[in-house]
């Protein structure tokens, strides 16, 4: 594909940014105090104006119940796509996929599309930029227009064998031959940045452009990792027993937002015995941040299940994440939904009411759009494959939002949903989607 570069986000955002940046900043640009904040970027366009430019009869993929998201767009369209990241400027989004139609791997390659679902500049809907040998997993936009992702495809151009079963717990594999590696958009420069032994992956950037945050089993147990950009310096920011990963920054690049187990006296060893066959099991998880440097250690939620996938709001003061707490009653958590919360764990408040899977919550630079991934339908069928989706963040919303009701029935099947392929807890074939997050 022709080589493209992403602006450095001409509009504010891009200096409080999330993902990644190489580089000091620019003595022209405004100074994060001078930035405006998120009610001015959003804009305050008056309520009956907004709902008289809202059609709800032709938003299908939205919910009852989903007051603040607004003509939510499918960008995927079979397979399995997750993890899906904005660039700096809000124009694209990279995610892993394993759809047969991207790919005849058979296992996760990273992509890039844009954004609006319009063709790329070439003509073609959806740009590989990973080698499409290995597996591949958790990618993110550099601020210097590269891209960064972990694979597997300097060990081996085949797909890494999964998991043997543990006991029939489920698990996710933990491949020590993940790699981080960064190239350009056009996949040149292919470039080994972050390598030692063990796993390293789950890599996400600040919006200051001086740290990468990354999973790694260097020290013997799944910790947080900082990488500083301009020196490769490392500094260890997590100690403590369990998995620490999917961690990203928080727009100002002074937090950072995680999830993580924290077992205890068996839980503990089965913990360990299951690290060292290169598996975890994601079945018990808490939200936490702390900041940047790993100091100051908050636990965000105390809720049963697996509470994982956060990323902060633009406000900084809340985070959204994906969590099964509210359905493992129900349907054995097999249910999948984005909630947000307060950053001292108050108000907890239901996101998404999909019945099925949604996560990987990722806010546009700008706070006016909402990327996930989700198995809802326009038709509301059952489904297994996960999409990328893309929906307008209501951050105020109106009477029409707080009582929209959809109007596509919902098949009796799937009523109480049905868990997303390999995310959900007892899912038979152990594949999952974007695990590291």
């Amino acid at each position: 594909m022709p080589k493209f570069k992403f602006p450095l986000f001409a509009c504010l955002c891009a200096l409080s940014l999330l993902f990644t940046a190489c580089g000091g900043s620019d003595e022209n640009e405004p100074a994060p105090e001078d930035l405006p904040s998120l009610d001015d970027v959003l804009g305050d366009l008056p309520e009956a104006q907004m709902d008289a430019a809202y059609d709800p009869a032709a938003d299908v993929l939205r919910y009852t119940g989903e007051a603040r998201l607004r003509n939510v767009k499918q960008l995927t369209f079979g397979g399995d796509n997750a993890e899906a990241y904005w660039s700096f400027d809000d124009e694209y989004l990279i995610f892993q996929s394993s759809w047969d139609q991207l790919t005849k791997q058979g296992c996760d390659q990273i992509f890039i599309m844009r954004a609006n679902g319009e063709p790329m500049e070439a003509g073609q809907q959806y740009s590989l930029v990973s080698t499409d040998r290995g597996r591949t997993t958790c990618s993110y936009f550099m601020k210097d227009g590269r891209v960064l992702f972990a694979s597997t495809h300097e060990h081996s151009d085949e797909c890494p064998p999964p998991p043997a079963k543990a006991e029939g717990r489920y698990v996710w594999p933990i491949y020590d031959t993940y790699d981080i590696w960064a190239c350009e958009t056009d996949r040149s420069n292919m470039t080994l940045l972050i390598h030692g032994p063990g796993y390293d992956a789950e890599a996400t950037v600040s919006p200051d452009g001086k740290y990468i945050v990354f999973t790694s089993t260097r020290s013997g147990d799944l910790e947080l990792w900082r990488y500083e950009i301009a020196t490769g310096d490392l500094l260890q920011l997590t100690n403590t027993l369990g998995y620490d990963g999917g961690a990203f920054f928080s727009l100002d690049s002074k937090k950072i937002v995680w999830r993580a187990s924290r077992p205890t006296g068996e839980d503990a060893e089965t913990y360990k015995a299951l690290l060292k066959d290169g598996m975890v099991e994601p079945s018990d998880m808490n939200i936490y941040v702390a900041d940047a440097d790993g100091k100051n250690v908050v636990q965000v939620t105390d809720l049963p299940g697996a509470n994982w996938a956060p990323y902060f709001h633009p406000d900084g003061e809340r985070i959204l994440f994906s969590s099964n707490h509210h359905s493992i009653e129900t349907s054995g958590g097999r249910e999948f939904d984005i909630f947000m919360v307060n950053v001292d764990g108050t108000g907890l408040e239901r996101i998404t009411y999909s019945g099925t899977f949604d996560a990987f919550p990722m806010f546009s630079f700008d706070g006016s759009k909402l990327a996930f991934g989700s198995n809802r339908r326009a038709d509301r069928a059952s489904s297994r494959e996960t999409n990328v989706m893309v929906a307008e963040w209501i951050e105020n919303p109106t009477d029409a939002d707080r009582n929209f009701v959809s109007n596509v029935a919902m098949p009796e099947a799937s009523e109480h949903g049905h868990g997303g392929h390999g995310h959900g807890e007892g899912e038979e074939d152990g594949e999952d989607h974007g695990h590291s997050h």
